[in-house]
């Protein structure tokens, strides 16, 4: 959860915090309360979509993105601005916002991003933006959306794969969500259309990275570069000012975006507005991975 608020001292201060903090879990994840439309999977931590169900997001879908306007692959130049603090920045073609869509209209809420698989049809998130008391039935990705474009289509999840520790105690540790997509209309490989980050397990705690996501309230999206260090031996901090409310899900891009090494996450849900997390790529997100793309 991206919370904005710290308290600072006093009960009067603490009591209104906690209001506060209330109203920005909600607005964090648009949606993802009670109500909001879940399955049970299979108790393991898979959850097999029927396609009807994903026909449901993808006719909601169209009430909210026009297609078309697709853009040559190829990685985005930086913004002279990124370094340290978030700034607005063109979009990534194999990264984009995660839409609830069982609202009364559709709306996003989280980030995920196209990682290389075999089959090609596989993008990453945090595991709380898509289980949160069972999954959630409502999602569709948007890779490369601009100001209400689908340039790359509309894709919603045929599965989705998360931890069992995830799905029984949140433990932020396993704070990683893999979908297996299809397009919301017609066929093709969601990879082919707008290439693929390679996921690098074990990674160095220390490196250079950029982090891209869509906030709640951004129709383009942000991006921030920095340095990834060790926050414990289970998490990546990442310091930078601006990853604001929907950007949880975000990838931690290495290589000039060739490789992923996180996602924004983790602990605290991904943390604040000042310092973002992820949940260490080692052998546990490597063993999820693999029951992603082999299932």
């Amino acid at each position: 959860m991206r919370s904005r608020l710290r308290a600072r001292g006093g009960l009067a201060v603490a009591a209104i915090a906690l209001v506060l903090a209330a109203v920005a879990l909600l607005v964090a994840h648009r949606g993802l309360a009670t109500d909001a439309p879940l399955a049970a999977g299979d108790g393991k931590g898979h959850y097999a979509q029927p396609r009807q169900v994903a026909e449901r997001s993808a006719q909601r879908m169209k009430e909210a993105v026009h297609e078309g306007g697709q853009r040559p692959l190829g990685a985005p130049q930086a913004a002279a601005t990124e370094d340290g603090a978030a700034a607005e920045a063109a979009p990534s073609p194999a990264v984009g916002p995660l839409f609830y869509t069982a609202q009364d209209e559709p709306v996003h809420g989280c980030t995920a991003s196209v990682v290389h698989s075999a089959a090609g049809d596989l993008v990453v998130t945090a595991a709380h933006c898509v289980y949160m008391d069972g999954f959630r039935t409502d999602l569709a990705f948007v890779p490369g959306y601009d100001r209400g474009a689908a340039p790359y289509g509309v894709w919603v999840p045929r599965s989705i794969d998360v931890a069992p520790e995830w799905t029984e105690d949140r433990d932020p540790d396993y704070d990683v969500a893999f979908l297996r997509m299809e397009p919301a209309e017609g066929d093709g490989s969601l990879e082919r259309a707008t290439g693929a980050a390679r996921i690098r397990f074990d990674p160095p705690a220390r490196g250079p990275a950029r982090v891209v996501g869509y906030p709640n309230d951004g129709e383009r999206p942000v991006a921030c570069r920095g340095t990834t260090q060790a926050e414990g031996a289970t998490q990546l901090r990442f310091d930078c000012e601006g990853l604001l409310n929907g950007t949880s899900g975000s990838p931690f891009l290495a290589d000039d975006g060739a490789t992923l090494v996180g996602v924004l996450g983790g602990k605290d849900e991904g943390g604040d507005e000042e310092t973002s997390y992820s949940t260490y790529f080692g052998d546990a997100v490597a063993r999820l991975y693999r029951r992603a793309t082999e299932g």
